[in-house]
């Protein structure tokens, strides 16, 4: 698989579409290209077993797990609402704008 350009990404705030997340919010921490899938803060979480070693006790452990790109959205900044995103030209630079609102995202 090749890696894909996606119009999400890290430090953008989502909200989740599908499964058992449905309607959380949450920032963007990590983008896989190749595998199209996000990992957001605070979303998917799984507990994980940990074996104590020197450097850590171990124990039970809570981590984010990734969700495939097309199962979140990006939060319109006036609305606070999902919304696609589509690109303008402003001066000489290429920025992102919301699709609902037409407001320009940062």
């Amino acid at each position: 698989m090749t890696a894909q350009k996606f119009k999400i990404k890290k430090g953008d705030t989502v909200i989740v579409l599908t499964g058992k997340d449905k309607g959380k919010k949450g920032e963007v921490k990590h983008i896989d290209t190749t595998m199209a899938r996000v990992t957001v803060a605070g979303v998917n979480q799984v507990t994980k077993h940990r074996k104590p070693s020197q450097a850590s006790p171990g124990g039970l452990e809570k981590i984010e797990k990734s969700l495939h790109i097309s199962n979140v959205a990006l939060l319109d900044p006036k609305s606070g609402k999902p919304t696609r995103v589509g690109y303008k030209t402003v001066g000489d630079r290429k920025v992102r704008v919301a699709k609902r609102s037409g407001e320009q995202m940062e």
